[in-house]
């Protein structure tokens, strides 16, 4: 009569201990458990609002609506000055090959929608000739090395004053660079010209 009633008595508490014989993976990686519905549970993290990104498409924007040549002015402006210190390319184009002076202005120009030759003596047959006191940023500046010599250098303005000529272009020596053209022993001398494509 003692064995069956401890048979019962092991039976029982096997049966109400049968949490305690959970496999090893449930007690030691609770996470892989999963909840009543069988969906497994995820933490959620605040998360802090973050400004939409630009996306860089590579396409060139529209130039502005007509009557904002200030705009244009500043916007050639300010291309330039993103490439000082690029190399210089005889024949280059485009920032990736470097550019040669008329490669440059005809560069930022068509970024604006202003259609401009290519070649610098073919430039300085465009335009509006202009004295140097009405000179504005984004207005062209032409070199010859003689009076009967054709034009074989052009730079962009990007600030006028009096005595000053401050202009961004392509050297063979030097890539793009910034200078006053006024104070320059090499350069003023062979200013020939000065024109405008805008208002």
């Amino acid at each position: 009569m003692k064995l069956p009633t401890l048979f019962v008595f092991f039976f029982a508490l096997a049966l109400s201990s049968c949490n305690s014989f959970r496999p090893v993976t449930d007690v030691r990686n609770p996470s892989r458990t999963s909840t009543a519905n069988n969906t497994p549970r995820t933490r959620t993290r605040p998360t802090a609002a973050r400004p939409p990104r630009r996306e860089s498409t590579g396409e060139r924007v529209p130039p502005p609506a007509a009557g904002s040549a200030g705009v244009i002015r500043n916007t050639l402006v300010s291309h330039a000055e993103k490439y000082l210190g690029l190399r210089y390319k005889y024949g280059g184009n485009t920032p990736r090959e470097g550019f040669d002076c008329s490669g440059f202005v005809k560069y930022l120009y068509d970024d604006q929608g202003i259609s401009i030759h290519r070649v610098s003596r073919d430039q300085a047959r465009q335009g509006k000739e202009i004295d140097a006191r009405q000179a504005r940023p984004g207005d062209l500046v032409f070199f010859r090395r003689g009076p009967n010599q054709p034009v074989f250098h052009v730079s962009m303005i990007v600030s006028a004053a009096p005595g000053e000529l401050w202009v961004i272009h392509p050297t063979s020596s030097r890539g793009v660079i910034r200078e006053n053209i006024l104070a320059s022993s090499y350069w003023r001398p062979k200013v020939a010209e000065i024109k405008t494509f805008l208002p």
